[in-house]
C-alpha cells in the first residue's frame, strides 16, 4: 500500500513563481492527499523543461531507476512520445490543470492527489518494490531552474 509521507515545494525565483500552498493533509489514518498551487507571475510561459528524478531510500535517498529531463511543451503536445514520463504524468491527469500545451498563463494547481490513486499505478500497472521513495521534479524555464517539488512516500 502506498502512503504519502511529506511534500516540499521550493520556489527558487520568487519573482517568477511562488507556491500559494503545498501541503499533505491527513483526513484520517488511511486517507491522505497532497494539494499544491503554484502562482505564476511572469506569463505566458512558452518554453519549459521538467527534470523528473526518482529516489529510493538506502542509507539516505539514492537515485532509483529514473532521471529524465523532458521538454514540457513538446511532451504535452504528444504524451505518448515518452512512455516513462507519461506513466508519472498519469498520476496527475485527473487532479491537475496541467493538461494543455504551452503557453501556460494560469496558475498551476494539483488538487487532492490521493495515495490510493497512486497505489494502483505502482502496484498493478508497473509494480515497484517496497520501500521509501522520493519523486523530485525540477521546473526549468529559460535554462534556469525556477521551482522544485519533492513528494515523499512509502510503499509497504
Amino acid at each position: 500500500k502506498f502512503e504519502f509521507t511529506n511534500a516540499k515545494c521550493t520556489s527558487l525565483d520568487k519573482q517568477f513563481a511562488d507556491f500559494e500552498y503545498c501541503y499533505l493533509k491527513s483526513v484520517n489514518r488511511s486517507y491522505k492527499y497532497i494539494s499544491v498551487k503554484c502562482k505564476l507571475f511572469q506569463t505566458p510561459i512558452t518554453q519549459a523543461k521538467v527534470m523528473l528524478s526518482l529516489f529510493k531510500r538506502f542509507n539516505g535517498y539514492r537515485p532509483f531507476m529514473y532521471n529524465i529531463t523532458v521538454d514540457a511543451c513538446k511532451f504535452l503536445e504528444k504524451p505518448v512520445s515518452n512512455p516513462v514520463v507519461n506513466y508519472f504524468y498519469t498520476f496527475l491527469t485527473t487532479h491537475t490543470n496541467l493538461n494543455h500545451t504551452c503557453p501556460f498563463i494560469d496558475d498551476i494547481v494539483c488538487d487532492k492527489l490521493t495515495g490510493e490513486f497512486i497505489n494502483y499505478q505502482i502496484t498493478k500497472v508497473l509494480p515497484f518494490p517496497e520501500g521509501e521513495y522520493l519523486l523530485e521534479t525540477r521546473w526549468i524555464v529559460s535554462k534556469i531552474e525556477k521551482a522544485r517539488l519533492q513528494i515523499y512516500g512509502t510503499l509497504s
